[in-house]
């Protein structure tokens, strides 16, 4: 396939509350050498592969046989964006270099790894020519739509941010009544299983009485379990046998040990009353030069990044870790 194929978008759970405030969650491939851009944008929470995580032989593998190579080779401009690209034989034997910086590529990181030095820095030499996963959910799509799908983005990013465009506008977000839960790869997870698993705790705790509520709590331990999994999964290896009772765990690892970023992908859509409750209140500088409050009526319903629902992660207490090595300052005021 052609390798500016290879950027791809996919809705994997796309959620309306009944305000109109719409969250929806991606699974996205793109060029490694995007990330920085793309993680600018602050109201999108993120998990992505991890080059710490991911064994080097299967990093080694990818950039092997399917590196990134540069849609075009731009010339070389002032500012941050050009319009001039090589063509014909120029750019054929640009991208041989690049290639060729490839292969050097690899032929360090294999010294350096038959030297024993740690996957977690050999993987670095390998990064510009990898392709990159990442699960992004958001309910504030319209700033990043704005500023990559646009001409004077960076070529790949405006590629795929048109793609996830393309897509955002095709999808129809499932209704959900306040209380239901956004949850990404629910549509596909198996009733069978999960009424099962909740058979099972019920008779494990018979001093808890029956509940469906159950079934949304196991459907969202796993959900987050898969978005943390992103993290060591290899662009071209999904799609592994499902094992919930491995998801649940992973989940309840990861909250023990404080890593939370993965609870920030399931959301519950709020009542009028949640919605009064999390307003979002911006500063504007007063007369006296000072900073003062200020509500806007439309900005209601703000909790965590996202609007019009409640983020998985902020219904945990301790979410925001505290490390008692770090020295408090206390000012009496």
């Amino acid at each position: 396939q052609k390798l500016e194929n290879m950027i791809q978008a996919e809705i994997i759970a796309d959620s309306i509350n009944e305000f109109g405030n719409r969250l929806t969650t991606f699974v996205l491939t793109f060029p490694r050498i995007v990330l920085a851009e793309f993680n600018t944008h602050r109201m999108i929470s993120k998990n992505s592969a991890s080059s710490r995580a991911i064994p080097y032989a299967k990093m080694l593998d990818m950039v092997q046989n399917t590196p990134f190579i540069p849609i075009a080779f731009m010339k070389e401009h002032k500012g941050m964006q050009g319009t001039d690209y090589f063509e014909g034989e120029s750019s054929e034997r640009i991208m041989l270099e690049w290639l060729a910086a490839r292969d050097a590529a690899i032929k360090s990181s294999q010294a350096l790894s038959d030297m024993g030095l740690t996957k977690q820095m050999c993987n670095r030499i390998l990064e510009p020519f990898m392709w990159h996963k990442v699960i992004a959910t958001g309910s504030e799509w319209e700033n990043f739509f704005a500023l990559r799908a646009h001409e004077a983005a960076e070529i790949h990013i405006q590629k795929l941010a048109h793609i996830m465009l393309d897509v955002y506008n095709a999808s129809t977000p499932q209704q959900l009544k306040a209380g239901q839960w956004h949850i990404p790869y629910g549509d596909n997870m198996d009733m069978d299983q999960l009424n099962k698993i909740t058979q099972e705790y019920f008779e494990q705790n018979p001093s808890e009485s029956y509940n469906t509520h159950k079934i949304d709590e196991f459907m969202v331990k796993i959900a987050t379990a898969r978005c943390a999994r992103v993290s060591y999964t290899v662009v071209g290896e999904e799609g592994k046998p499902d094992n919930y009772e491995n998801d649940i765990k992973l989940h309840d690892r990861l909250a023990s040990m404080g890593h939370y970023s993965p609870f920030e992908h399931c959301g519950i859509a709020m009542n009028e009353d949640q919605m009064e409750q999390y307003k979002l209140y911006y500063a504007r500088i007063g007369e006296d030069g000072l900073p003062m409050n200020y509500f806007t009526d439309n900005i209601a319903g703000v909790n965590g990044n996202f609007r019009g629902f409640i983020q998985y992660r902020k219904t945990l207490q301790g979410e925001n870790k505290k490390d008692g090595r770090v020295k408090q300052i206390i000012k009496n005021i």
